[in-house]
């Protein structure tokens, strides 16, 4: 794995995988972003989507949004322990530029490795 790909066995597909993650979750985030994570048994972090048309109405701001997530994430993977993540977020992320929801997740990144590694 370089890292650097995205494929299927890095994202969380079936709603059993999201019910696991959401049954029992740390949480983690700012005012913009709340990403739940969940210790796996994979070996590699896995990465689902849950962005709400409540919190942001347009489809091409969604969009935007979760290809932004998937990118950030996907950079990230080979950093991460082995957990599930599912990212969600709030009204104000639409607002923001492309740049800053990047920096904010990289952030959270950062925080999650420190939390979950010790």
């Amino acid at each position: 794995m370089t890292g650097l790909d995205f494929s299927r066995e890095f994202r969380l597909t079936k709603a059993e995988d999201y019910q696991y993650v959401f049954a029992n979750a740390q949480r983690f985030g700012n005012h913009n972003f709340t990403l739940l994570v969940r210790k796996n048994d994979l070996g590699h972090a896995r990465l689902g989507l849950a962005i709400a048309k409540k919190s942001v109405k347009l489809a091409v701001d969604r969009n935007r949004i979760k290809r932004l997530i998937r990118e950030n994430f996907r950079h990230e993977i080979a950093e991460l322990p082995p957990i599930d993540i599912i990212a969600m977020c709030r009204r104000g992320a639409v607002e923001l530029p492309s740049h800053e929801i990047s920096a904010q997740l990289d952030t959270q990144w950062r925080y999650i490795r420190r939390k979950i590694q010790g």
